[in-house]
């Protein structure tokens, strides 16, 4: 069923752009790929001008090229310390997806190079171009492309984890330690060039940088550990082809799209709701944090007139309202906080020191 062509090859080019993309956004080159899938148009559109075969694997070869050219110029130019790192980014892959565009235009506008395609892609006819063997319907063409790149990228990333992580969190270290982080980086690169490559006339350049950052970036805001980030990148990136496909034919619109969608969908649901990172842990927990320091104001206050004269009108709930301007709700939030953790004994409006919340108070001065 051609549908299930294409969450199969939906799957496989999510999962092969994920693993790469893991280990850009640990290191914080996210930018990169959006080089790359970009400045790989010129290594295509190069290659056809002069094998005149859109289907030749040697275009492969030149777009994975142009790929590694982007990351060597752009990493020259960061050395140099002329540049930072995105400014060095933004002026390298404009110039190659430019002249890329430009060449398309001028010589091969007769050909099925079109811009749409090129930005966008359409996974949607990706399972009309099938390879055949001794007679036999093998499936989409896309998914034997994209299968042994996924491979490539699973057997780097087993053979070469510790590395990977290593320079990704102490460069310094891996150097010292005798690795090469330059040697890893330009291999990892290549990986995301080729994948690019591979999953480029599926779905196009700018769809493939979605698929390679947003699940890692979405992995990143739920767990610390890179092996579980690696699990939940890849569940993510499947979920969101599965999700994708079904949105795109419930509403007919572009599957690529709807797929990215929903890799947006899940971003946006762990950006507010992660455990550790969601902007409403964020919120609760500053909300938290402030009636906690509220509250040991408010130990501090009641230590520093205990024993005084003016004890009984110092040490109230009408008191935090009026002298300290709490809101009468804030107010109630303190006294039941202090209360609670049993610094403060509360007889009708009045409140009194106990000995826990008297050591609590010494400790916060002594701070």
């Amino acid at each position: 069923m051609p549908f299930l062509d294409i969450i199969i090859l939906a799957s496989i080019i999510s999962v092969g752009c994920v693993l790469p993309g893991v280990f850009l956004v640990l290191r914080k080159v996210a930018l990169m790929s959006d080089a790359i899938s970009h400045a790989i148009l010129l290594g295509i559109v190069v290659g056809f001008l002069i094998i005149k075969d859109l289907h030749s694997p040697l275009l492969i070869v030149g777009a994975a090229l142009a790929g590694i050219l982007t990351v060597f110029l752009t990493e020259m130019l960061i050395h140099s310390r002329r540049l930072k790192k995105d400014a060095a980014i933004g002026l390298i892959f404009p110039v190659f997806f430019s002249l890329g565009v430009i060449l398309i235009n001028k010589f091969a506008s007769d050909v099925h190079l079109d811009n749409d395609a090129v930005l966008l892609g359409e996974i949607a006819y990706s399972p009309l171009n099938r390879l055949y063997a001794f007679g036999m319907d093998l499936g989409p063409m896309a998914i034997w492309i994209m299968l042994p790149i996924l491979l490539v990228n699973i057997l780097f990333i087993y053979s070469f984890y510790k590395e990977l992580k290593l320079i990704s969190f102490d460069p310094g270290l891996a150097t010292a330690l005798g690795f090469s982080p330059s040697i890893l980086h330009y291999a990892l690169m290549s990986l995301v060039s080729i994948t690019a490559v591979g999953a480029f006339n599926a779905v196009g350049s700018i769809l493939v940088v979605a698929l390679m950052i947003t699940p890692p970036a979405t992995a990143y805001l739920l767990t610390e550990r890179v092996s579980k980030m690696i699990g939940i990148s890849i569940l993510i990136a499947i979920l969101s082809s599965i999700l994708g496909v079904g949105l795109a034919i419930l509403i007919d619109a572009s599957i690529a799209g709807c797929i990215v969608t929903m890799t947006g969908v899940f971003f946006l649901l762990a950006l507010c709701f992660s455990p550790q990172q969601g902007l409403v842990f964020k919120y609760f927990f500053a909300k938290k944090q402030r009636i906690l320091f509220a509250a040991h104001m408010l130990l501090v206050h009641m230590s520093s007139h205990e024993g005084t004269s003016n004890e009984s009108e110092e040490n109230t709930i009408r008191n935090m309202t009026t002298h300290m301007r709490w809101t009468e709700r804030f107010s109630k939030q303190v006294s039941k906080l202090v209360v609670q953790h049993n610094w403060v004994k509360r007889d009708k409006g009045a409140l009194s020191l106990t000995p826990l919340g008297r050591e609590t108070a010494r400790s916060v001065i002594l701070r």
